[in-house]
């Protein structure tokens, strides 16, 4: 670091924070955004198909963390609407949602090429100190700072390409994630609609949308309490 001067530093700190973005995107697509898709979309057919909203809406809330359960309590939540007002969910849905997997993961590639891009200029750092060498150092002396400016400009290169090359590899991981990600949610949020759309729901009451009342007690009529 010492022979590559002050770019060399600067690459450093490219490098560090893009290690930094690295591990908080993978831990958001791989940990807390990843979940079984097939199952839960399974479950929440089954609820749809059995009239039971309440409880596919509390399935859901239960897992807020996850962007699909999200998307899926949105789309839910206009259930028992008309067709026009599902879609509407729908879209809203999508974009309430998708910005969640596709943040700042677009400035790991710009990570890596501006370490490639500094590197360069490390090089051309370098090798103009060569050149002052040649020109205006002391014969004795000049042999050591051609020598230095050479050293800058193959360090800063190295340092340059070993950082933009696992960033590289990692945008492409994580883009691959991400993609997977998007794939899921529009093919299980579009089936979700078709299946309400295409489904008789009952209008939704107050104990429909908000689960927490679904524990609360409701004294059943006596039997003898005449009809008015």
């Amino acid at each position: 670091m010492n022979e590559s001067g002050v770019v060399g530093w600067m690459i450093l700190l490219v490098g560090v924070t893009s290690l930094v973005l690295v591990a908080e995107r993978a831990r958001a697509l791989y940990v807390n955004y990843g979940m079984n898709v097939d199952e839960f979309m399974s479950k929440i057919q089954n609820l749809v198909l059995a009239k039971k909203l309440d409880e596919a809406l509390l399935t859901c809330a239960q897992l807020d963390q996850k962007p699909l359960a999200c998307a899926f309590k949105t789309i839910l939540e206009k259930a028992d609407r008309d067709d026009d007002t599902i879609f509407q969910a729908h879209d809203i849905a999508m974009s309430e949602n998708i910005p969640l997997y596709t943040k700042r993961l677009h400035y790991l590639s710009m990570f890596a090429n501006v370490a490639t891009l500094m590197g360069l200029l490390g090089t051309i750092h370098g090798l103009i100190l060569s050149f002052q060498a040649v020109a205006t150092a002391d014969p004795s002396q000049k042999q050591a700072l051609l020598a230095q400016g050479i050293s800058v400009s193959m360090y800063t290169t190295a340092l340059g390409l070993a950082v933009a090359i696992p960033a590289m590899v990692f945008f492409s991981f994580l883009t691959a994630r991400q993609n997977q990600l998007l794939e899921e949610m529009q093919e299980k949020c579009s089936k979700l609609t078709e299946l309400l759309t295409s489904a008789h729901i009952p209008s939704l009451t107050r104990q429909n949308v908000y689960p927490d009342h679904v524990g609360s007690s409701v004294t059943p009529p006596n039997s003898s309490t005449k009809a008015s």
